[in-house]
């Protein structure tokens, strides 16, 4: 069976059905026209197929889009059978080229803005435009669709009802630690997004300071090699420590802290020589870890305490 794949930026997009390249260039503008404003239009995340209708049908008619990199949403449109004039519009010239776009819309065309997969303003420079839309008083509508933050969380099999989407992490270690102390104690599922190259390290990072909990890795979502993998924070680090780097952004989806009353230091302390009377250091604070879901570097830094003094001399 064949399957036609369409590359964008590295990331398959994959068409679903009829042969989508043999649409011809469309700039006919059926229908309703667009009320003036910025349209804030989602794209798919990986396969072609994830667009709304309501979407297409905005490229269509959008005076501009405005896009990350004109080369990747021309592909998408090129799929759809869909011809536009197309604008950059990132990070590095962003502050250049929102005023141009702000004055358009003051004009009262109307503007469609599209990331290069995904909801814009996720992790992105959109939010800049749609700040200064709403200070000159310029209408702004979205055109939800794929987002790879509610794909993940979806399928992770983690509580729904309540998370916090935290972005990307530090690149340095310590500064990750950090952050991820400021959300430790948040009680709701966590979801973030990692580079493939920095996996191992940010899961080892997040099983020391968030403890024993269960968290899924999500990559290359809608796309032919999806692949979700589920475990403990620990087991995940490994999976990927022993292993090449993977292709492609992961999604990284963390349980909240568990629910139980939280336990005394005496408490604590009283688990941990129980533990030493049969194991190691290392291998006691691996079980207590694993039975409280408390941060492995609190329980290890308890754990060097004591056994130290088990060793000090008396009187």
């Amino acid at each position: 069976m064949l399957c036609a794949v369409f590359v964008c930026n590295g990331a398959a997009l994959q068409p679903n059905g009829p042969d989508m390249t043999r649409k011809q260039p469309d700039r006919a503008k059926p229908g309703k026209p667009l009320s003036p404003g910025l349209h804030v239009v989602a794209t798919p995340i990986g396969n072609a197929a994830d667009i709304t209708l309501r979407a297409l049908e905005v490229f269509r008619n959008a005076d501009v889009i405005a896009c990350e990199d004109t080369r990747i949403t021309g592909k998408l449109l090129h799929i759809h059978g869909i011809e536009a004039d197309l604008t950059p519009y990132h990070e590095h010239n962003a502050a250049r080229v929102r005023p141009a776009l702000i004055e358009r819309l003051k004009a009262g065309q109307t503007v469609a803005l599209a990331s290069d997969a995904g909801t814009p303003l996720i992790n992105d420079p959109g939010y800049k435009l749609v700040t200064a839309c709403r200070a000159e008083g310029i209408a702004v509508t979205a055109e939800p669709g794929a987002s790879a933050v509610m794909a993940a969380l979806v399928v992770s099999g983690l509580l729904t009802d309540r998370f916090l989407f935290a972005g990307f992490l530090p690149v340095k270690q310590a500064a990750r630690a950090r952050t991820l102390e400021t959300l430790r104690a948040v009680p709701a599922t966590l979801v973030f997004m990692e580079s493939p190259k920095r996996l191992a390290a940010a899961l080892a990072d997040m099983a020391d300071v968030l403890g024993a909990r269960e968290a899924a890795v999500a990559r290359e979502l809608t796309k032919l090699h999806e692949e979700v993998r589920r475990g403990t924070l620990a087991d995940l680090a490994e999976q990927y420590a022993g292993a090449a780097a993977p292709k492609g952004e992961a999604m990284i989806v963390i349980a909240p802290p568990g629910e139980e009353e939280p336990l005394g230091e005496n408490d604590l302390d009283g688990m941990i020589r129980d533990a030493l009377g049969r194991g190691s250091v290392r291998d006691a604070v691996r079980e207590i870890v694993e039975a409280t879901g408390l941060s492995r570097r609190d329980v290890y830094a308890r754990a060097l305490e004591i056994e130290k003094s088990r060793h000090e001399p008396r009187g």
